[in-house]
């Protein structure tokens, strides 16, 4: 059976070993490809799970896609604990070592710009969640005004928009605060489900920061965690640069 490349991700040359247990997709271990001064993380799949025609189908099925994308993010998890990579996109595909060494000749210079932008970097998450509304009170026993009706419901409505406002201002002393560790920062839309236990999403970006200054980028951000009450601040990472790759350097 013909075995077709999966490439994980471009990175510079380096020379720590991978964990020898590590596995990426359909269970191989991913193994180095070097071209001039660039490396390709790849491993060997089969031909017919990832030529175009099957692999379209795959994508198809959750189980498959959710599976493979674990297996993808693992090496990366993996490269990132060495050295530092350019992920790819799930499932990037190369027929031969060939194709992938033309992958790498023909974006050389584009990868390299990216590479040195994120150098000895990695990406952290930060989310601010405020408290959702608290249940109205009940209302005190016995008959209830139209006029007492309405003054609870504004204040209800002063207690929501007090909350906000306090939200945003201490996000926008967060974001500041954390600028001071990071190199470059990316805002994003903020993530609510009317499902979620963790409140109301109002800040969400992503920082690029030097592995040297990690330890107190987050130490900013747990010391703020406790400063007002009803807020939340989330963190998660050390994470390969993800946000901070243009998506010209995929192929």
């Amino acid at each position: 059976m013909t075995a077709l490349r999966y490439v994980y991700a471009v990175c510079p040359p380096f020379e720590t070993p991978l964990p020898a247990d590590l596995t990426g997709v359909v269970g191989e271990p991913p193994a180095r490809l070097a071209h001039g001064h660039l490396v390709a993380v790849v491993s060997r799949v089969p031909e017919d799970v990832f030529a175009e025609e099957p692999l379209r189908r795959r994508l198809e099925d959750l189980d498959w896609l959710t599976g493979t994308a674990r297996a993808h993010e693992r090496v990366i998890d993996a490269l990132t604990a060495v050295t530092t990579p350019l992920p790819l996109r799930l499932a990037t595909v190369f027929r031969d070592d060939s194709g992938v060494r033309t992958m790498l000749a023909q974006g050389e210079a584009r990868f390299r710009h990216v590479l040195e932008r994120i150098a000895g970097r990695v990406e952290w998450g930060v989310k601010v969640y405020v408290d959702r509304d608290a249940p109205p009170p009940a209302p005190p026993p016995g008959p209830v005004s139209g006029r007492d009706y309405l003054r609870q419901r504004r204040r209800a409505a002063l207690s929501q928009e007090e909350s906000w406002h306090r939200a945003e201002l201490f996000s926008e002393r967060l974001h500041s605060a954390l600028c001071t560790h990071a190199d470059a920062v990316r805002l994003r839309p903020p993530q609510n489900s009317p499902l979620a236990p963790d409140g109301q999403n109002v800040f969400n970006a992503a920082f690029l920061v030097r592995r040297e200054l990690s330890e107190g980028f987050v130490e900013i951000a747990d010391g703020v965690q406790d400063s007002e009450k009803g807020i939340r601040v989330e963190i998660t990472g050390p994470w390969a640069a993800y946000s901070f790759c243009s998506d010209e350097v995929n192929p």
